[in-house]
């Protein structure tokens, strides 16, 4: 071979070399194209915005940060709302209050997580409260001791159906009968059943204002206590209601710490929220003691 050769054979063989390996880069690209990290996106956008308030002028429960955690857990696994966690009430208004800071018109639902006592709330905040309930059609939920919550405040007790009067039984394995057995909030409950929580007695409340779901079976409670002043033996555990255009639930489980590892009454708030937020339908209208339910005096 002419040694003046060689130059160009060893030029067209370095080119297919070289292609060769542009060509296995190209393929090894690729093949990482499928396996590179997504790009950064914004956060997600869930369906329903729910604010927790957890402000205490009176008695504080030890179940105030379980409660609290339960809501925003449920929201966050089902993901069907994100959550707002607050000890205070400043965002209880319709007001711009900068700062990134949200108000009551970017919140689709209200939670009380055991309020008690006169929360701190001037009469503009109550009215935007009454407001995002009653006009704008939001939702309320009120969790144990939110029952025990602004006796100064006439529209509240309205709103949610009375107010806090003694727990003549205190913490006690409570007798429960489930009245609405096809109510979506509280279908997962048998006919009857018992908790351990402590159940409050409601003052100013009357069944033809509301739809009882779960009550006290009348004739399994001991009633030589002077704690009770209900004379008609009606007790209810739960129940929901509408307050102009909103809805709104409460129930008095949830008093321990414990009570919040228990799947039944998670389950009962989850679903309850869920109806608050307008996502199932269920009836509001109030009705008349289960005759099954019913004290006999015996």
């Amino acid at each position: 071979m002419h040694p003046g050769w060689r130059l160009p054979i060893l030029a067209c063989g370095l080119a297919i070399v070289v292609a060769a390996v542009n060509i296995s880069r190209a393929d090894a690209q690729s093949t990482e194209d499928f396996t590179l990290p997504t790009s950064p996106h914004a956060k997600e956008t869930h369906l329903k915005h729910v604010l927790v308030i957890s402000q205490t002028k009176g008695f504080e429960h030890d179940s105030i940060p379980d409660a609290m955690a339960a809501v925003y857990n449920m929201g966050k696994e089902s993901g069907l709302w994100d959550t707002t966690l607050r000890t205070d009430t400043e965002l209880l208004t319709k007001k711009d209050l900068g700062r990134n800071a949200k108000n009551l018109n970017y919140f689709d639902l209200l939670v009380f997580a055991s309020t008690t006592g006169e929360l701190e709330m001037d009469d503009s905040q109550k009215k935007d409260m009454m407001s995002f309930i009653h006009d704008d059609g939001k939702g309320f939920v009120g969790i144990h001791a939110a029952l025990d919550t602004n006796y100064k405040w006439p529209e509240y007790g309205e709103m949610i159906g009375g107010w806090f009067n003694e727990h003549p039984w205190m913490t006690f394995n409570a007798p429960i009968v489930n009245e609405q057995p096809d109510n979506p909030i509280v279908r997962h409950f048998p006919r009857e059943f018992v908790k351990y929580d402590e159940i409050y007695q409601p003052k100013e409340w009357s069944r033809d204002k509301v739809n009882v779901l779960l009550s006290l079976d009348p004739n399994k409670l001991d009633y030589n206590n002077p704690r009770i002043h209900r004379t008609d033996h009606d007790f209810a555990v739960a129940w929901c209601k509408m307050y102009g255009k909103g809805r709104v639930f409460y129930s008095t489980l949830g008093h321990t710490e414990e009570a919040w590892n228990d799947p039944d009454i998670r389950k009962m708030y989850f679903e309850a929220i869920r109806w608050a937020l307008g996502m199932t339908e269920a009836s509001t209208a109030s009705h008349p003691r289960p005759e099954w339910a019913t004290y006999t005096g015996k």
